[in-house]
């Protein structure tokens, strides 16, 4: 817009000069008596003089005009050329790239045929690198896995699923870090999480200021990119060998924590009061849990199946949230309760929501039941049935009942 001012000031100053000029050549000639046809012959010559002014100024603005588009043109097509220069840079680095485009999993066979040996299998989201195109076969490898897949059940070279199958991750270095509501260190506290869990980025475009935004029990927040490493992860395929001894492994588990959980191994929840009220071996105590008094009765594990753990786990709704605690009764954080609910049905289990995600084992979100231990991004809680979870949720809400979808879900764990 202001190209286009400066062209029109340019051409009314040349008109504006055209036309002064014209005006004082004749008002020069008028005035010499007798001398009547070298006056007309000056005026014609004048006139002549001012119409090639004029289309002198004409010109020149059609040519300012002309350049300013050339200029205009040019600085688009270079723009259009480094967008597109970037967009295949990008898809350069993807052209191999296949993700499993399945709900379920898709089986790796030995050759690109139907009716061939199956190797392994790719599972949803899994990431894999094409080797070659046979037809409408692929024949990638993703893990320790390699076949062909038939491209029907294949993204490749797909940016948008190339993002969705790809998790951010940042893990927590520090003893303990805050996430807070915004990029700044006295902005409000959402919540606290211990070293070695680790976050769902959602946004790391402020990482260069300092920031990495990510995904907590409470919702979406702030931590320090000091405190954290930043990666990216994708799951992967296995092969048919890893399938067995992975089912045999988890077998293993289920066969040897029902042997474990006889009446003689069971511990009850008899908890032992201070004077004041509070729990002796409570490791934090906040204000609230420092008032909790032994009034509430609670009742011992009864059964050794997830219904037994939901019924044992629900009596402790309404109790408080205390960042690093364990207790059911006087405050624990989420991984917190989960360990100590499953602690009194003879199930170790670590105090850390990242590490949760390995323990027994991995079942899909569709098949989740009463008893199963859900992962979120720096929260865990325990399947209560109904669609919702029970959990040790925040400092604000204490222990309570929660959507198990409220967020992404990243892995279910079963242990009975």
């Amino acid at each position: 817009m202001n190209r286009n001012h400066k062209v029109a000031a340019v051409t009314y100053s040349l008109a504006a000069g055209a036309m002064m000029l014209a005006s004082g050549m004749t008002a020069d000639a008028a005035p010499v008596a007798g001398a009547t046809a070298m006056a007309s012959t000056d005026e014609q010559t004048v006139q002549e003089h001012s119409y090639s002014t004029v289309a002198g100024a004409n010109r020149i603005m059609a040519d300012l005009v002309a350049t300013a588009d050339e200029v205009v043109a040019e600085r688009e097509a270079a723009a259009q050329a480094k967008a597109q220069a970037r967009l295949a840079a990008e898809l350069k680095e993807i052209e191999n790239v296949a993700i499993a485009d399945v709900n379920d999993y898709v089986n790796v066979r030995k050759s690109a045929d139907q009716d061939s040996a199956v190797v392994g299998k790719l599972y949803a989201n899994n990431y894999a690198e094409v080797e070659k195109v046979k037809g409408d076969w692929y024949k990638v490898t993703s893990g320790n896995v390699t076949g062909y897949v038939n491209g029907d059940y294949l993204a490749v070279a797909d940016k948008a699923a190339v993002k969705e199958a790809c998790r951010t991750v940042a893990k927590v270095n520090a003893d303990s870090l805050y996430v807070r509501t915004d990029t700044s260190k006295d902005a409000d506290v959402i919540t606290m999480v211990p070293s070695g869990d680790d976050l769902t980025v959602v946004d790391d475009s402020k990482a260069e200021d300092g920031w990495v935004k990510v995904a907590v029990a409470d919702g979406e927040g702030y931590v320090s990119a000091d405190y954290v490493e930043i990666t990216d992860e994708f799951s992967y395929g296995e092969t048919i060998e890893e399938e067995r001894a992975r089912e045999a492994a988890e077998l293993q588990q289920i066969m040897q924590q029902a042997g474990d959980n006889d009446a003689d191994r069971v511990r009850t929840n008899v908890p032992a009061y201070n004077a004041n009220g509070t729990q002796s071996n409570t490791t934090v105590q906040s204000a609230a849990a420092q008032t909790q008094t032994p009034q509430r009765s609670y009742s011992a594990p009864s059964g050794s199946n997830g219904a037994a753990v939901v019924s044992f786990a629900s009596q402790f709704v309404g109790n408080p949230y205390v960042y690093g605690g364990t207790s059911l009764t006087n405050g624990a954080d989420c991984s917190g309760f989960v360990m100590s609910v499953y602690s009194h049905f003879g199930v170790s289990l670590p105090h850390s929501s990242s590490a949760d995600r390995s323990v027994g084992y991995g079942v899909s979100a569709s098949e989740m039941q009463p008893g199963d231990i859900v992962c979120y991004s720096g929260h865990v809680g325990i399947y209560a049935g109904g669609g919702m979870i029970v959990n040790a949720s925040n400092a604000r809400d204490g222990i309570k009942y929660t959507n198990a979808n409220y967020r992404q879900i990243l892995a279910v764990r079963r242990i009975f």
